[in-house]
């Protein structure tokens, strides 16, 4: 799935040292081999579920979510204070370990705690090039359509992999693509030791901004806040979608179909979406808050319809419906970070916002239990509520965002 931006135009745009469109094109390269090949998290619940039942898988995920909240907070704190190659290389590295163990556990208990440690590790790369991108582009319109092509890029890598990885699953097991996924973890973490800077740049003029520091920023609250909810919704792609598949008993090549038909529309949808909510110049058209608000809304929308279906054509539907609110979703999300987040924590307000994802991701027990218990009206229905507080939240962020400004 995890989430539509910018369409990659013209790398031009980005800045005219060749050096920083040369780093720009390895973040993104390295992006799209993580999200491709993170089978691990895609298929971690059909696994989980096929041996153990529904709650137990809908346990694990919510304990991944755990993890990935602890995960990406240490990630934002290492990246501003070591830089981003210590961040992501070992991070990764700990991550291949986490996705072999799967490969090769048994019990539940282990399944559980690998779990975790997979939480904390498979997505520590989003905060760490996410401050490289700030630290190479100098210009704001530049860094606002990179920050949105890792988003567009990261999308496109979540879809492949459940669309992939789903006719992978059936022919060869889940262990195959854990192992798959432990071998591209090592690669990316080769790569960004290559690529990524060492120890930060010098702070001079920096603002240094603790967590708690960062509880006064009101937009950044709301922020949190509008991005916890819609997440609910845009992750139920790869948390919600197969506990409900595997639920009809559909196999997990169905799952992959819907995948794919996600990531057709990611490529079909983007570019034209883009273009009318980013202008020539790489700024947003329109406030961040109202389009954060629509993305939220379609969204909600669209997984509460995927709740409510039974076959692998309803479900690939509803995932193509789900792209146009994951492009106003991330196009909102890469221009804040490219214009509010101040140097000197890039690291720290890209955990928030990847944390708010994590926080999000927490839900697919509660999500078992009601589909276990109300059924899926009940599942729709949590869905387009958690969408409508995100769109509420969002009137308090526009206020505080004008203030600020």
């Amino acid at each position: 799935m995890t989430v539509t931006a910018a369409q990659p135009a013209a790398t031009r745009s980005l800045s005219s040292a060749p050096s920083a469109r040369t780093i720009i094109t390895a973040l993104l390269a390295t992006t799209l081999l993580i999200k491709a090949c993170g089978f691990a998290y895609d298929f971690l619940g059909y696994y989980i579920g096929d041996a153990h039942g529904t709650t137990a898988a809908g346990a694990a995920l919510t304990v991944f979510g755990i993890g990935w909240c602890v995960g990406q907070l240490a990630s934002g704190a290492v990246t501003d204070r070591l830089g981003a190659r210590t961040a992501c290389s070992i991070g990764l590295l700990l991550a291949a370990a986490a996705c072999a163990g799967l490969a090769a556990a048994g019990t539940l208990r282990a399944l559980l705690l690998l779990a975790f440690c997979l939480g904390c590790t498979m997505d520590v790369s989003r905060p760490a090039l996410s401050a490289e991108i700030n630290e190479r582009v100098t210009s704001e319109g530049a860094r606002t359509r990179a920050q949105g092509w890792m988003y567009w890029v990261s999308n496109v890598g979540v879809s492949l992999s459940g669309g992939v990885g789903g006719y992978l699953a059936h022919e060869h097991g889940y262990r195959t693509l854990f192992v798959a996924n432990a071998v591209a973890c090592v690669a990316a973490a080769v790569f960004a030791r290559r690529v990524l800077s060492g120890r930060p740049a010098a702070r001079d003029g920096r603002e240094e901004r603790s967590y708690r520091k960062m509880l006064a920023d009101a937009p950044l609250r709301w922020m949190v806040i509008a991005s916890i909810a819609t997440m609910v919704c845009a992750y139920g792609l790869v948390s919600v979608l197969p506990l409900v598949m595997n639920a009809d008993g559909l196999p997990p090549s169905a799952y992959g179909t819907a995948m794919i038909a996600n990531t057709v529309a990611v490529l079909v949808i983007s570019p034209p979406l883009t273009r009318v909510l980013v202008g020539r110049d790489d700024r947003v058209r329109f406030a961040v808050a109202p389009v954060l608000a629509a993305g939220s809304l379609i969204l909600g929308a669209a997984m509460g319809l995927a709740a409510l279906q039974h076959t692998t054509l309803g479900y690939a539907a509803a995932a193509v419906a789900t792209v146009p609110g994951e492009v106003c979703y991330c196009v909102a999300i890469g221009a804040y970070l490219a214009t509010a987040a101040p140097p000197g924590a890039i690291g720290r307000y890209q955990a928030a916002l990847s944390g708010a994802a994590a926080i999000a991701s927490l839900t697919p027990l509660g999500i078992a239990v009601a589909l276990n218990t109300g059924g899926r009206p009940l599942v729709a229905g949590l869905l387009a509520a958690s969408a409508a507080l995100a769109a509420l939240a969002c009137v308090p962020l526009s206020r505080s965002l004008r203030t600020s400004a």
